[in-house]
């Protein structure tokens, strides 16, 4: 089975505080290899050094919700790490909301920065972003101040599980042929029997689905996006009880995203890109009271920090 796992490298908004970094999210693959990046804040190269099991050589990926700085200004530095020490020869593909490119490349242009990989830009659209026959991406636009994307990972079906010791119990040696049937092929027998290998594999398994929606206030494109998705990932930047300040600069309250986790369906609700008025115990108002107004409208709630790990097991049905 393939491990899926999320990372959180930065989970505030805004600026970075003495608990937070701004967003920057890993999408980890070990079984390939290999992982991706849901935006870039200011620091992310630094929040990897911290997280053990991601190397900057085997990042492939770099999806860009919006181009605002605390989503996006770690990109050269962390290319450029890339280049120096770790070593990655590899070409990385950059997807963005246009403008990206221009950006990107008049930054490097002025610094002279060149890099020993190719990089590669993709101006995201809705739609299908890119596929490799084993994860699909989608992209639908989200209420920001700017253009913005939210992202879905959704990985292809999987097959049935092999039925193990329905093969033992029909005499069938174990080796080559369990590859066979585990694909659907008939296989014959020393003995003559003919065995359909449909008849020992369980039912599909439908592929998981992670869900990543940037800065956004309420979004119904967003809840279509998220539809029965095994994880949200939603920025909750404020309390219901500061619904007038998010509203102003669009971005989503605890409530919000609870309220998308729901109406979609998914199974569980991480929240992130918290402002830092809520951190430090100073306010009555804290991340304890986003939670509590987010489990409210949606039970299967978490709450993000920096370099929490989170593995998306698979289901069954």
């Amino acid at each position: 089975m393939t491990a899926v796992e999320i990372t959180f490298l930065g989970t505030g908004s805004g600026a970075p505080s003495r608990a937070r970094n701004v967003s920057a999210t890993a999408l980890h693959l070990p079984q390939r290899g290999e992982w991706w990046l849901i935006d870039c804040g200011e620091g992310t190269q630094h929040q990897i050094l911290r997280a053990s099991h991601i190397r900057l050589s085997q990042l492939t990926r770099i999806f860009l919700t919006h181009l605002h700085g605390d989503h996006l200004f770690g990109l050269p530095g962390l290319l450029a790490s890339r280049a120096l020490a770790q070593g990655g020869v590899g070409p990385v593909t950059i997807y963005g909301p246009e403008g990206v490119e221009v950006w990107l490349k008049a930054t490097l242009r002025a610094a002279g920065m060149r890099f020993g990989f190719p990089v590669n830009i993709v101006t995201v659209k809705p739609g299908v972003v890119c596929t490799d026959g084993e994860f699909t991406v989608m992209a639908a636009p989200v209420r920001h101040r700017i253009e913005a994307y939210g992202y879905a990972v959704q990985e292809a079906e999987q097959t049935g599980r092999f039925e193990v010791e329905a093969a033992a119990a029909l005499g069938i040696p174990p080796g080559p042929l369990y590859g066979q049937l585990k694909a659907g092929k008939s296989v014959t027998l020393a003995d003559g029997r003919v065995i359909e290998g449909a008849s020992l594999v369980g039912p599909t398994r439908p592929g998981r689905c992670i869900v990543f929606s940037g800065d956004t206030g309420p979004a119904p494109e967003l809840v279509l996006l998220a539809q029965g998705a095994d994880l949200l990932i939603h920025e909750a930047t404020y309390s219901e009880q500061d619904r007038s300040l998010a509203d102003r600069a669009a971005h989503a309250t605890a409530t919000i995203a609870a309220e998308a986790a729901r109406d979609a369906g998914v199974h569980a609700l991480l929240l992130t890109h918290f402002s830092a008025r809520y951190e430090g115990g100073e306010s009555e108002v804290n991340l304890e009271t986003l939670l509590t107004e987010a489990r409210t409208i949606f039970p299967e709630t978490r709450l993000a920090h920096d370099l929490l790990r989170v593995s998306v097991p698979r289901r069954e049905q």
